[in-house]
């Protein structure tokens, strides 16, 4: 484990994927911001103390609120592969430059693509963003798969 811990393509996948574990739970906040500013619950039990004119007016959905979790839920779609793939690459041996530059694509086009989705950016940026990290994580896959394959 100790040698685990001094390599530099562990560490650098430990801090990337710190980063974008960050990143992904930051969402949770965004989205209880947009559901108190905007006035949108969708639980009975967090309108219980008002009325019953007030609980119709709060229990609706609003679009901000929707596109956060919608942002979220893009997270999780993509930024759990690359634990797994990002790990089991890391741990492959790959080039700390490859393998760095593999992390901070990926990562950056994850905090790209929250920000254009959050913040309604003209199409096609979050699609690019989105692309490009999922490219990244195939990238990362093939060059895994290419080293340890056994027929």
């Amino acid at each position: 484990m100790a040698a685990l811990i001094e390599n530099e393509v562990f560490k650098a996948f430990a801090t990337y994927a710190a980063i974008v574990t960050f990143k992904m739970m930051l969402m949770g906040p965004v989205t209880v911001y947009f559901r108190l500013t905007r006035g949108s619950f969708s639980n009975e039990e967090d309108v219980a103390r008002k009325s019953d004119d007030e609980k119709k007016k709060l229990l609706k959905s609003h679009p901000d609120v929707e596109r956060a979790q919608r942002c979220h839920h893009n997270d999780l779609e993509n930024i759990i592969p690359f634990f797994f793939i990002g790990l089991l690459y890391a741990l492959s041996g790959p080039d700390l430059s490859s393998a760095l530059i593999h992390f901070r694509v990926f990562t950056a086009s994850r905090i790209f693509h929250s920000f254009a989705y959050i913040l309604a950016f003209p199409q096609p940026s979050r699609g690019l963003s989105y692309m490009l990290g999922m490219l990244t994580t195939l990238s990362m896959a093939y060059n895994l798969l290419s080293k340890v394959f056994v027929p």
